[in-house]
């Protein structure tokens, strides 16, 4: 894989929804994109993400051969506290809380092959998962972005200052500066999000892109619409 001369090839990546047969593919892609192989979803989770909720569900493919990820699913912003975990909104990564009358997509999981970064497979993906949302017709996409840089800095910073930090460019996190360049904003920092996200120091940053094309379902007639769990 790494002999590849990326800036060629770039053309044949091809985003599409999972398939049954991409699963055994996805679970190794998972474990070698993650410092902490117990992170990534075993193949039962995948099987049942696939099945509660397919659209959802998307997976980049280069040249025939699986190179990445991410998973999604609908929620209701006022069934989950502001704090959460991944577990608990999640149904532990078997999509069992997925609720199709939420307004909200809620991703779970982005993963990128190593030897494959270099190609902006991460970007499309998230590219994907905001077509997604409008075809929904979703206010937004929410998730809970991890902070792996954070613990080289642990001694100096609190989470939320960590996080302002970076958001000010004067630290540099691998994933929360390129979340924010994708247009996402900051909403808060969940603690004990992921329990084996040790660079993380198990926090996460709770981030938001909102959907310009969002028509809600009913005219509020000049109500105020209920504030948003996520929302600062």
């Amino acid at each position: 894989m790494s002999d590849v001369d990326f800036t060629k090839e770039t053309g044949r990546v091809v985003i599409r929804n999972v398939q049954q047969n991409d699963l055994d593919e996805i679970v190794e892609v998972a474990k070698a994109a993650y410092e902490y192989p117990e992170i990534a979803f075993s193949r039962k989770q995948y099987e049942s993400q696939m099945k509660i909720f397919p659209e959802g569900q998307l997976c980049a493919e280069y040249n025939g051969k699986m190179i990445g990820s991410c998973a999604s699913l609908i929620v209701k912003n006022e069934d989950y506290a502001r704090q959460h975990t991944l577990d608990e909104i999640s149904g532990n990564g078997f999509l069992t809380t997925h609720n199709p009358d939420g307004k909200h997509l809620y991703g779970i999981d982005v993963v990128v092959h190593p030897a494959f970064r270099q190609m902006k497979v991460g970007r499309r993906l998230y590219d994907e998962r905001k077509k997604l949302c409008k075809q929904l017709n979703l206010k937004s996409i929410v998730f809970g972005g991890r902070i792996p840089n954070y613990y080289r800095y642990a001694d100096q910073f609190t989470p939320d200052a960590y996080v302002r930090e970076v958001e000010k460019q004067h630290l540099y996190d691998p994933v929360l500066t390129f979340q924010l360049k994708n247009g996402f904003k900051i909403r808060g920092v969940l603690s004990n999000y992921l329990k084996y996200d040790m660079a993380s120091l198990k926090y996460a940053v709770l981030m938001e892109w909102e959907n310009p094309d969002y028509e809600p379902a009913e005219k509020r007639h000049g109500r105020h619409s209920q504030a948003s769990l996520f929302a600062k």
